[in-house]
């Protein structure tokens, strides 16, 4: 009997002590791969020491070998054994299993008090923010935002700006007409033109938009592109009113160091007319960048940029203002050369291709 009660009690001290190790881990680990090891491990146990080729078995087997009289015992003992490492084991199981669920639900959990997923922001297309960047500086130094019609009459795309029968821009080959006597208008003049009716004066306006001109597309053509032009009609206004205004708004896009300078010019709205550049924001006017000749100035060290001059009176009359008492200058030019420019764009037509790729490098 002594041999069967120590056979007994190797089985209880080896399991014991195997069960002592993973209970110390279940105490411990709040690591996902330990807890997990550690599950199998108690399942492995469970097959080492209840299968078919544990000790257990070799006990079971020895219960028709003792004596009669001690049979009974040994096969409680037995009995017990087997229930107390099932138990066991069955414990360990479950305690590692709802461990392991546990760490599962807190590595998914979501902290509610971290801020959200941002969606990816989009991007501005270049013209909209050189024309923001624009419209702020007017705007700061007093003018108006006005935008009207893109479809005009003869009258105000052309007659009411003094542009007389005969006139090149007047043709068909110039010209987006749609039905008789209404076209596309060719410049935002036509918006100054009906500001002034509908305003009267004083007024300083700045007028973006779109315009439309029958041009054959190219690198720095586009049949429809984007104009800004200026108007301030007031008393006593002067050519020194609208070199001062040029001057200042080019200033606070590009720098204090810009230069301005006026070139004698025609347009069939203004008298005296003029067109205007400024120094080249890269080379600042020396007309080279390191020791090659500027890009963006050509090496003159000036940009061309529009045209302007004080209000034709045959203007201000078509819209019943007296040039005798009231005079005022007016400016234009285009968007896209400027993008092109300022944003080192080689091709304008890209600016109109809906390309993501393209768009998305502005900000």
């Amino acid at each position: 009997m002594s041999d069967t009660n120590d056979s007994i009690s190797e089985v209880l001290n080896e399991f014991t002590a195997e069960v002592n190790t993973l209970t110390a881990i279940e105490a411990e680990t709040a690591d996902w791969k330990v807890a997990e090891s550690a599950l199998k491990l108690a399942q492995d146990m469970k097959v080492r020491h209840t299968g078919k080729r544990s000790r257990l078995a070799e006990l079971k087997k020895m219960i028709g070998r003792v004596p009669q009289e001690q049979r009974a015992g040994f096969g409680k003992m037995v009995q017990n054994v087997e229930r107390q490492i099932d138990e066991t084991l069955t414990r360990l199981q479950k305690a590692f299993a709802s461990r392991l669920e546990n760490l599962r639900i807190e590595r998914e959990r979501i902290d509610v008090t971290l801020p959200g997923r941002r969606h990816l922001r989009g991007s501005l297309h270049p013209i909209t923010l050189l024309r923001q960047r624009i419209e702020d500086i007017f705007v700061s130094m007093g003018y108006a935002i006005e935008d009207d019609r893109e479809i005009e009459t003869d009258y105000y795309n052309f007659d009411a700006l003094n542009i007389p029968e005969g006139h090149p821009a007047r043709e068909s080959q110039d010209t987006f007409y749609t039905t008789d006597g209404l076209a596309l208008r060719s410049q935002t003049s036509t918006v100054q033109i009906r500001a002034m009716e509908r305003h009267g004066v004083p007024i300083k306006i700045i007028a973006p938009g779109k315009v439309f001109r029958r041009d054959t597309p190219d690198m720095t053509h586009v049949p429809m592109f984007h104009q800004v032009e200026g108007l301030c009609v007031d008393r006593g206004i002067t050519m020194a009113h609208l070199k001062g205004t040029v001057t200042e708004w080019l200033r606070r896009l590009f720098g204090p160091e810009t230069v301005t300078r006026f070139r004698p010019s025609y347009f069939p709205f203004t008298e005296p007319s003029a067109e205007f550049d400024f120094s080249c924001f890269i080379c600042h006017g020396s007309g080279q960048s390191g020791k090659e000749r500027c890009r963006p100035c050509k090496g003159s060290g000036w940009i061309e940029l529009g045209g302007s001059g004080m209000v034709h009176p045959n203007v201000l009359r078509a819209c019943n203002i007296d040039p005798k008492v009231y005079s005022g200058f007016a400016f234009g030019f285009g968007l896209e050369r400027m993008a092109a420019l300022m944003y080192n764009i080689d091709d304008i037509r890209q600016m109109f291709e809906n390309d993501v790729r393209f768009a998305e490098q502005f900000r």
